[in-house]
């Protein structure tokens, strides 16, 4: 789809940071899935063993991971409308780390996510040590985001999308960058 923009690298890169100031300036944007994900299932683990984790079962974490994608995505091209939309990761983010655990995806799964089509440019933002760090949801270690960052990227060229790298800035300058690029 023409207006629907995928914001994608490593963690701790500043993704949701971008993304916030593109909804501060009036666009519309989809939070990312994996976190919410994470969220619900750690609120639920001490009653219902919450197993859809990343450092639990990563094969559930996916599945829930494209399953809500695909989700995020459906419901942001039911209104056939013309404005831009920025993604808070993209469903080959799911894709990805699926490769990067192992995990197989199934025809049937692979053909859901290839009829999910983005914007041809995909803007990913490198690994940036001086503002990464851990948190309850993110846990990965720096050499695990920059890895991540090269798998990402590798990942959505395969696909045939354009990565445009987003430069090490500050929001303002990030921000500039990336509605330059889309005009």
């Amino acid at each position: 789809m023409k207006n629907l923009f995928v914001i994608t690298g490593g963690p701790g890169a500043g993704k949701t940071t971008l993304l916030n100031a593109l909804s501060a300036n009036g666009y519309k944007t989809i939070p990312e899935a994996a976190r919410a994900i994470i969220r619900e299932e750690t609120e639920t683990e001490t009653e219902t063993d919450g197993e859809a984790l990343p450092w639990k079962n990563k094969q559930f974490y996916t599945d829930k991971m494209i399953a809500a994608s695909i989700l995020d995505y459906n419901r942001a091209t039911a209104s056939q409308s013309n404005e831009i939309c920025f993604f808070d990761r993209g469903i080959l983010d799911a894709v990805c780390y699926a490769d990067m655990i192992g995990y197989v995806l199934s025809k049937e799964t692979m053909e859901k996510v290839l009829n999910c089509q983005y914007n041809s440019k995909v803007f990913i933002l490198p690994p940036w040590k001086e503002i990464y760090q851990t948190d309850n949801e993110r846990k990965q270690d720096w050499q695990e985001a920059e890895q991540t960052y090269f798998q990402m990227k590798s990942t959505y060229e395969r696909f045939g999308y354009k990565v445009i790298t987003v430069p090490i800035g500050n929001i303002d300058e990030r921000k500039e960058f990336v509605l330059t690029q889309i005009k």
